[in-house]
């Protein structure tokens, strides 16, 4: 992350710190550790289902949380998609965050796996963190529910932030918002975030991708553009990329690496599971009025592919507009590359700095929508 080594050296004026934990839940002064006379009496708490816990809270002062680090006992994917984060800023009615845990913290399809990038990392697979800064201004609270059928018997975390901190008026609230569809639509690109209002800046997105193998075999899956629509637009947008590995700066198909901003922490290519994300950092994407980020949902056959796909005898659309499905017989004549639609199983949480504490995103999938097909 860019920091002001001044940060590092110096005080601001009238800022305390704070950590909630099971240890001390509220945070409070002269409060932690209390239990069994201090000697480490409360380092978790069961979570069971149905229940909900506030993990940090603070009402009547500015502030900024900073760090959340989470571990569970139950790190699967049902678990990892039924527990849901959710954040609100400044006693808003409605969560700014809102997204089950695992994808919030950048794991995706429920699958936990050792990575690290600028704002989150699983160090060894069996824990969250997240240091992306959120500040506000009249308050915050985190909460954290168990929308599952099993209980959770061992919740640790911290919740790290500080009070006091001034913030102008250029300073921006922390939204994410988690989507899924199973399957995708022909012809209709994935939004990792609808259209929201307001002004602020796309912080970036992570994503989980399950390819159809019984519909398009082992073909590759990933060359849809990323798009965004900003400050208006209409039919076409702004901003477009090249294809979706393109978009997370490798090229030619994606492989497991993670770097600070961008990375494929997940490559399954037996499964075709995958998990990749995208934070515009040296790249910002500031709005004004409102925007709108998608990918397409393309892929291209080769020369492994295409008799698999003339064999199975299935309607594929030609990724174009209108155009008849391609024919994969001899008497085709396509060539041994080429673009079609693709339908599979996607889901992102997209991150957006936004300059109020409340959004008009639709609010998120029931636990059922969440896990379902997940192994």
């Amino acid at each position: 992350m860019p920091l002001d080594p001044k940060e590092l050296y110096t005080i601001p004026a009238g800022v305390q710190t704070r950590w909630a934990s099971p240890e001390n839940a509220r945070g409070e002064k002269g409060a932690g550790g209390a239990t069994n006379g201090g000697r480490k009496g409360q380092s978790n708490v069961p979570l069971k289902a149905g229940e909900s816990r506030v993990l940090a809270e603070a009402a009547g002062t500015s502030g900024m949380l900073r760090r959340i680090w989470i571990t569970i006992s139950k790190r699967d994917p049902a678990m990892l998609r039924s527990l849901r984060i959710d954040i609100y800023w400044d006693g808003a009615a409605k969560p700014a965050v809102s997204a089950p845990l695992g994808d919030f913290f950048g794991t995706g399809l429920g699958q936990m796996v050792k990575f690290q990038s600028a704002f989150f990392s699983n160090p060894e697979a069996r824990s969250f963190n997240c240091c992306l800064p959120m500040p506000f201004r009249r308050g915050m609270k985190a909460v954290l529910t168990n929308e599952g059928s099993v209980d959770e018997g061992s919740l640790y975390y911290d919740v790290d932030y500080t009070i006091g901190d001034v913030h102008g008026p250029d300073a921006l609230y922390l939204h994410a918002h988690w989507r899924r569809e199973s399957p995708t639509t022909f012809q209709k690109d994935f939004e990792f975030l609808p259209k929201v209002r307001g002004r602020g800046r796309f912080l970036g997105v992570n994503v989980g991708v399950i390819a159809d193998k019984k519909l398009s075999f082992e073909s590759w899956w990933g060359e849809g553009e990323c798009k965004i629509w900003i400050d208006g637009d209409t039919d076409l947008p702004t901003l477009c990329g090249t294809g979706t590995e393109d978009y997370i700066g490798t090229a030619w198909g994606q492989g497991q690496y993670d770097h600070l901003y961008q990375g494929c922490h997940l490559a399954d290519h037996a499964k075709m599971h995958f998990c990749f994300y995208r934070y515009h950092v040296p790249d910002p994407v500031w709005f004004h009025r409102d925007i709108r980020v998608a990918m397409q949902q393309i892929g291209c056959w080769d020369p492994k592919a295409k008799p698999l796909f003339h064999y199975a005898g299935k309607p594929i659309p030609k990724a174009a507009t209108g155009m008849p499905p391609l024919d994969f017989s001899a008497q085709g004549g396509l060539g041994d590359y080429g673009l079609f639609e693709r339908q599979d199983d996607w889901s992102s949480c997209a991150y957006v700095y936004l300059d109020r504490p409340e959004n008009d995103l639709p609010a998120l999938a029931p636990v059922a929508a969440r896990v379902a097909g997940l192994a």
